[in-house]
């Protein structure tokens, strides 16, 4: 408990903030590194705002950004951050050239 922040550290005090989805989560990391295996098992979540606690370090967590699940490789540099903080959910945002009709001016713009 000594690594995390003291944020994390009233969080996790806290009954109502050990879920079952958050507690299953934990169960199923716990049971992935148990097995013995030289790469853990990819445990796959949606539970983002779970934070990355000691016990966590080596294992493999999908985390889900809304539209895949990118796999996160737990450090020991990651205790006390959330899960989701190291899956981005939004992508940069690239603009083309409009489409036909898409306004009054792509009425000059030259089709390719």
């Amino acid at each position: 408990m000594e690594l995390l922040t003291a944020r994390h550290r009233r969080t996790l005090s806290r009954p109502e903030f050990w879920t079952d989805r958050r507690s299953k989560l934990l169960d199923d990391i716990r049971q992935s590194l148990e097995e013995g295996l030289e790469i853990p098992k990819t445990v796959r979540t949606h539970v983002r705002d779970m934070p990355i606690l000691p016990e966590m370090v080596g294992a493999r967590v999908g985390v889900y950004n809304g539209n895949e699940f990118v796999e996160v490789v737990v450090r020991p540099q990651m205790i006390g951050y959330y899960l989701g903080e190291f899956s981005i959910t939004t992508q940069r945002v690239r603009h083309g050239s409009p489409g036909i009709g898409a306004t009054r001016s792509s009425l000059y713009v030259p089709l390719k």
